[in-house]
């Protein structure tokens, strides 16, 4: 026989449910002791649950003292309250819930009240119905990639854009996209755009049509621009280096705006003897690793390899960009300019393509990368110049041509069915306002200009008899009229005389070491500029970028700190600034002394809520015009000439469908971190070129810290150690967007300098500047001291009484912070000239150690 378990017994004076009413309460039966073998005899039970359990096993029960008694027969008990099962609270006591409160066992503390459920219930599946909605929900997410697979590349889609891009100087590109131009797998229509070599491929068999094009690593607008729309992007590998540096410096910039779905193709590996090829192969992998860990590459040498590098290109899962997959773009195929009868440097241009991303809308902004926004007229839809099925003419009889397509007939069905989609509605069409027409009549007076300064200061000005010796500061201190001669002020001209003597002195040392410090100074610039610099070598380029790197130097070791001058009276220099009695918690109006620029700018009342409508209109369908896959012409109006001519000499002509207010002028928030590669300084307000999702633009902007509070401190220059905010006048662009910044350099070359993302649009957000004065203490008197060099008046030198909350040391430095708002310059412009191909600088790298000391 099994051994049974007893209840231990329940605290005494307290009436639980029991046995009788549904779940025991006991303890658990790692608590219970065990009993030996033999007659039930249940342990100090209390008498209901007793007599129950001696019903249960036939046996009679014992009362607490341990004597038997008899049995009573059992009785209906009539109970109204439900009975719910225990739960665990706090420290392990048991709780039971009843219907008339919560009883507390072993705690003594009474009833509490009984709180009603807030949460909504929750219907539970089964396992098998959890089993068989997870497997719905596969299905469901593997029929979406499958349907993008099929729709792109497609009858009904766009044609899959792949973008071949070498990264070694050694890599042919023309015989490479001569290997992946195979008639035998389908029709090949050749589209010579310039320097951009590209061709449609159409493959009925693999029901997939792509558009290939190419681009030069050192080309860089040619490469991020058409990096914007690909697809995929199809990277040329060298068997033995992988790239060069060239090569590093594209895939760097690329991976900071953001790569889409890529491959990697080995070109020239047969090439080498058998011995070499598995060594290359090896030295290969190990090197892709580094920058495509989880990747592999395929071989580029033969027709086969290229059809199975075809196949790999068609069944890719498709990565996503953010900032594109919720705008409508379109890459120009064939352009078309009409001039205008009053001017002919503008006019009419059709631009054909076809759509991707979102549907366009007639009424909507284009912007046109690297040229502006525009406003469209109508969109055409002619008929699709590269079908996957396209007609065949006559294949009994001439079976080589089944899959050509015959160009008269293309013409003259796109002429017959020409279709006007959309006209635009002057009503309901965004308009090109970009800035606010600001009224002068309605700014706030927030400072006072230079004639009312010096009437204030003339008007001021009051002729006094003072004590000979006696400086302008303390005349301030000195009453009119004949009270203040006699004795008193006899003695007032002793003592002012006796400081005047002591000040004297002091002020014959800091002479001595002032035309010390010109004079050190002075040599140092005479050595700059007379035999550091080589003769062929730019001395005034060099010059003002050593004096950057001390500039850098200086405020690393010393942050925010100034020399107060001394030709300006400190308070007429520092009269904008403030003092904070705690920069992180003391309070500062946002809206307070703002500058005439930001009576040109827009600002959202709400910018989070904005966001949020316009992307839930776009998800839900509910933009109006050309569906994506449509081919179709766009009529732009007021579109300048050298537009076409650019078209023309062979650079990508690519169009974005703005979002609402995306035209309108702001103040743009990027989050950016430094470039490993590049060390030159970089100085606020310096003029940096932007690229900002789709945008290209030259603006100067301000660093801040990237911290939550409602004040940020200024950076005076882009460090390497931590992230930055970027803070610029710009077009409103909602985020996602990648952010790239680029210097030019004075060859005309464009430097990396940092890449980041864009934050927020928000003109609130303020960045103060800090200026830290320093001073030596003079003459210590335990929490007070005689403070000199923070300040130069004459009379008194600067020297001043401060006290402090603490005991000073004669070594300490006292310092003062002074605190005032910045905005960044308004030099927005959308014009960015077109940089000379990249090229490693050896020198870039070095830093002078000249002078740095």
């Amino acid at each position: 026989m099994s051994p049974y378990f007893s209840l231990l017994p329940l605290p005494t004076g307290r009436k639980g449910p029991g046995l009788g009413h549904g779940i025991p309460c006991g303890p658990s039966l790692a608590t219970a002791k065990p009993v030996q073998p033999g007659p039930v005899t249940p342990l100090n039970p209390r008498p209901a649950v007793a007599k129950f359990l001696g019903r249960l096993v036939g046996a009679q029960p014992l009362e607490p003292e341990g004597r038997r008694v008899a049995a009573s027969p059992p009785r209906r008990v009539a109970t109204s309250h439900r009975v719910l099962p225990c739960r665990s609270v706090g420290g392990g006591a048991r709780v039971g819930v009843t219907g008339t409160g919560v009883s507390w066992y072993g705690t003594g503390q009474g009833r509490l009240a009984l709180k009603t459920l807030s949460k909504k219930v929750r219907k539970e599946l089964s396992r098998v119905d959890q089993r068989h909605r997870a497997s719905q929900l596969r299905k469901q997410k593997k029929e979406a990639v499958l349907a993008e697979k099929r729709q792109l590349g497609g009858r009904d889609g766009p044609p899959h854009q792949v973008l071949v891009v070498p990264l070694h100087s050694r890599i042919s590109l023309p015989e490479a996209m001569q290997l992946l131009q195979d008639r035998d797998t389908g029709t090949v229509h050749l589209n010579e755009l310039g320097n951009t070599q590209s061709f449609m491929l159409l493959c009925p068999r693999l029901k997939h049509r792509w558009f290939f094009t190419s681009a030069r690593p050192g080309d860089l607008h040619t490469v991020l621009d058409m990096a914007k729309v690909a697809d995929t992007i199809l990277f040329l590998l060298d068997p033995l280096e992988g790239w060069d540096s060239t090569g590093d410096y594209c895939l760097s910039c690329l991976f900071a705006q953001g790569l889409p779905t890529y491959t990697l193709a080995v070109q020239g590996i047969s090439g080498l003897p058998l011995k070499k090829q598995i060594d290359a192969r090896k030295k290969l992998s190990k090197a892709v690793e580094k920058r495509f860990p989880h990747d592999k590459f395929l071989l580029l040498d033969t027709q086969q390899e290229a059809g199975m590098l075809l196949r790999q290109l068609a069944n890719q899962k498709q990565q996503h960009l953010a900032f594109r997959d919720r705008r409508a773009y379109l890459f120009a195929h064939a352009v078309d300019f009409v001039p205008s009868e009053e001017n002919n440097l503008v006019g009419t241009l059709k631009i054909s393509g076809y759509v991707r991303g979102q549907t366009v809308n007639v009424n909507r902004l284009l912007h046109i990368v690297g040229h502006g926004d525009f406003q469209m007229k109508q969109i055409d839809a002619p008929g699709d110049p590269f079908p996957l099925n396209p007609r065949r003419i006559k294949p009994q009889k001439d079976p080589d041509m089944a899959m050509e397509i015959c160009a008269t007939d293309t013409v003259d069905d796109m002429e017959e069915g020409l279709k006007v989609l959309m006209r635009a509605d002057p009503d309901r069409q965004e308009s090109l306002q970009a800035e606010v027409i600001p009224d002068p009549m309605e700014g706030e007076q927030t400072w006072p200009t230079e004639e009312e300064l010096n009437f204030l200061k003339e008007s001021s000005k009051v002729v006094k008899k003072v004590p000979k010796g006696t400086s302008s500061y303390q005349a301030e201190w000195i009453l009119d009229g004949g009270s203040q001669s006699g004795g008193e002020g006899d003695e007032y001209e002793y003592d002012d005389m006796e400081h005047e003597d002591f000040m004297e002195e002091e002020s014959q040392d800091e002479s001595s070491e002032e035309e010390e410090e010109e004079y050190e100074t002075m040599t140092v610039g005479e050595s700059v500029h007379d035999g550091l610099y080589d003769e062929k070598v730019d001395e005034e380029a060099e010059a003002k970028m050593l004096e950057k790197y001390k500039q850098e130097r200086l405020e690393e070791m010393f942050p925010d700190e100034v020399d107060t001058p001394r030709d300006v009276a400190a308070r007429i220099r520092f009269q904008k600034y403030r003092g904070l009695k705690s920069f992180r918690t003391s309070p500062w109006d946002p809206k307070e002394n703002l500058p005439q620029d930001y009576a040109r700018i827009f600002q959202f009342q709400n910018f989070t809520n904005t966001r949020k409508s316009i992307f839930k209109e776009i998800e839900e369908k509910e933009v109006e015009g050309a569906e994506v896959g449509w081919y179709v012409t766009l009529h732009v109006s007021e579109v300048p000439v050298s537009v076409v001519e650019c078209f023309r000499q062979g650079a990508p002509l690519i169009a974005f469908s703005l979002l609402p207010h995306e035209q309108k002028m702001s103040v743009l928030n990027m989050v950016v971190r430094r470039d490993p590669g590049n060390t030159e300084p970089v100085k606020a307000k310096e003029e940096l070129i932007f690229h900002c999702g789709f945008r290209r633009f030259r603006a100067s902007p301000l660093f801040s810290q990237h911290t939550a509070a409602d004040k940020h401190k200024l950076q005076r220059f882009l460090t390497a150690d931590m992230a930055l905010v970027v803070t610029v006048y710009a077009p409103i662009t909602f985020p996602p967007a990648s952010v790239l910044l680029f210097k030019q350099k004075s060859n005309g070359m464009h430097s990396l300098i940092a890449t980041g993302h864009l934050m927020s649009v928000d003109p609130d957000r303020m960045v103060i500047k800090r200026v830290v004065l320093s001073g030596h203490p003079f003459k210590i008197f335990t929490k007070m001291a005689v403070v000199r060099y923070m300040f130069f008046n004459r009379g008194t030198h600067g020297h001043m009484k401060c006290s402090f909350d603490g005991k000073l040391k004669s070594q300490d430095t006292v310092l003062m912070n002074l605190y005032k708002r910045v905005f960044p310059k308004w030099t927005y412009d959308p014009y960015v000239p077109e940089p000379v191909p990249w090229v490693k600088s050896e020198s870039s790298s070095v830093v002078p150690q000249e002078g740095m000391e």
